[in-house]
């Protein structure tokens, strides 16, 4: 039953439906999470379940060296685009609030440094893109980014660390056609995400259809 005051749905019209994945408070209280209807009146850890079944190859870091309130964005893209993992590299707390409780249902590792973190790439065979306009970078229309791609985003300002400058197998930037040099870190790595899944996964799903 939907309740046009708030978004979502409200309880659930008796009988109540039996599963497993059902949260009972959900069903009797109404939903009104930010979630596609497939996933009305399920727990979080149903949901998290479901998504595991068709998690995307592709990943992404974030450097997390200040507090940078874009993590939450980037997060929230990142499960729109149900990746298989976020990496955050530096300090462990980031701000969670743009994430809008999305992050409950990612895998989301933390690194302490960025050499633990390239370790960790190396064991798992990914292959490091860095999204930032530095020196030698590509524009990323022009880029096949790998399969087994790991998207790595500095912090809104400094941008990639040195350290992980020298880390990444190719650089890639967002092309622009305003004044201004850079958009905002979020806003990128939603746009770097979805020409990846342009590449591997959105042309194959309609394919299918």
């Amino acid at each position: 039953m939907k309740d046009s005051t708030r978004p979502g749905v409200g309880p659930h019209p008796l009988p109540l439906p039996v599963g497993e994945h059902y949260d009972k408070d959900l069903l009797q209280q109404g939903d009104h999470r930010n979630v596609v209807d497939r996933y009305r009146y399920w727990t979080i850890e149903a949901i998290k379940a479901d998504l595991d079944t068709s998690r995307q190859p592709l990943e992404i870091a974030i450097e997390n060296f200040q507090h940078d309130y874009n993590i939450g964005t980037i997060v929230r893209a990142a499960n729109a685009f149900n990746v298989s993992a976020v990496h955050i590299v530096g300090k462990k707390q980031w701000n969670r609030r743009g994430a809008m409780v999305t992050d409950a249902y990612m895998h989301i590792i933390h690194h302490k440094t960025v050499t633990d973190f390239i370790a960790h790439a190396k064991e798992k065979a990914k292959t490091l893109v860095g999204v930032d306009i530095i020196e030698g970078s590509q524009p990323v229309s022009s880029v096949s980014l790998p399969r087994n791609s790991l998207l790595v985003f500095g912090g809104e300002g400094p941008g990639l660390s040195a350290e992980m400058q020298a880390a990444v197998s190719i650089v890639v930037h967002i092309e622009q056609l305003g004044s201004t040099r850079s958009v905002n870190v979020g806003v990128a790595a939603g746009i770097a995400m979805y020409i990846w899944a342009q590449q591997h996964s959105l042309v194959a799903r309609r394919q299918k259809k």
